[in-house]
């Protein structure tokens, strides 16, 4: 069970997601510093300390521009109790610091995704290290995000990067993320944000945290590891079903074979027929 709550510690929270550790620390994450994964550790720590603090922003920019608006639902502009003028400067101030918010959310996204690619240490920072990754592969046991990748559902999501047009979104209200796709057709299986967070972390795609993930939001690519697991995963799923093709059509002439070459047998139950 993940230690730190999502609504307070959204930094630390999302470090133990896709780490799968316990404790976020620098010793936790790296042993040697000096080494590039120690390196790589304090980045991750210092993104997600970030986070935290942005987070702290936008809370104290929501409550302010909240009571503003509650005063004005109340009607009490008229009476000089809130002023269009602090109005008009806090709602900028909101945007403001969700859109820092969410710079601090790409670069622990990043900066985890570059510690994830490293070779990792002896124990315990083994653990947070995934040293072969692909679609629908479990890189730990007991991770709480494995099923985002189980199934078909890492590879469903390179499929469609691979398309084109792939975005990952989230909502103005809420923060809520979801993935928005050009080329989707109604019968297109459902690419998870989850999935995608993961395949990010994974180093097998890329998100343009350059462009707004609200509008029009931030633009997946794959990378070349990413390239190559989706090109494993479809020589599997081609080499699956050429075997399952061959398993029906055996079964299938067998059957009728059997069934021409030898007489129904007749049930050990059934009645004689009386001469």
């Amino acid at each position: 069970m993940n230690p730190y709550d999502a609504d307070t510690h959204p930094g630390p929270y999302l470090v133990v997601e896709v780490l799968g550790v316990g404790d976020v620390s620098v010793p936790a994450l790296a042993q040697g510093p000096g080494e590039p994964l120690h390196q790589a550790a304090t980045r991750v720590i210092e993104a997600a300390a970030a986070l935290d603090e942005r987070h702290e922003s936008v809370l104290y920019a929501v409550r302010r521009s909240q009571r503003l608006l509650e005063g004005i639902g109340r009607g009490e502009v008229g009476r000089a109790q809130v002023s269009y003028a602090l109005l008009r400067t806090a709602l900028p101030e909101l945007g403001d610091v969700l859109a820092q918010q969410d710079r601090a959310y790409s670069q622990l996204v990043e900066s985890l995704s570059a510690y994830r690619r490293l070779p990792s240490s002896p124990e315990p920072a083994q653990r947070a290290s995934n040293k072969s990754h692909g679609p629908g592969q479990k890189t730990r046991p007991h991770r709480d995000d494995d099923w985002a990748v189980a199934g078909e559902r890492g590879l469903v999501a390179l499929e469609a990067v691979a398309a084109g047009g792939v975005r990952f979104r989230r909502n103005a209200i809420g923060e809520d993320p979801y993935i928005s796709r050009e080329k989707a057709q109604w019968q297109d299986p459902t690419v998870f944000p989850q999935t995608v967070q993961r395949l990010v972390a994974d180093g097998l795609l890329h998100q343009d945290t350059t462009e707004n993930v609200y509008r029009p939001g931030q633009l997946l690519s794959l990378t070349a590891q990413g390239e190559a697991a989706l090109r494993d995963g479809r020589a599997t799923t081609s080499r699956v079903s050429a075997a399952l093709g061959r398993t029906t059509t055996q079964t299938t002439s067998g059957t009728l074979a059997d069934s021409a070459a030898a007489p129904a047998a007749r049930h050990p139950l059934a009645a004689p027929r009386s001469r």
